[in-house]
């Protein structure tokens, strides 16, 4: 059976443990979003071009 020093140890690993974890985790995920908030941007950047152009090339056919 397990005492309450014993049970205070092992919650006191497990908040180690957890802070650790949610540290990496938030460290991986800083420069992810970043990435993703920029590809977001370089796709709208796309699409509009890509509407100009289809409206350009509806305006050549059109004539």
């Amino acid at each position: 059976m397990l005492t309450d020093e014993d049970k205070q140890w092992i919650r006191g690993q497990l908040e180690k443990v957890e802070t650790t974890l949610l540290t990496e985790f938030h460290k991986w995920v800083s420069p992810v979003e970043l990435r993703q908030k920029s590809h977001a941007a370089a796709l709208r950047a796309l699409d509009a071009e890509v509407e100009s152009l289809s409206d350009r090339l509806k305006n050549l056919e059109g004539r």
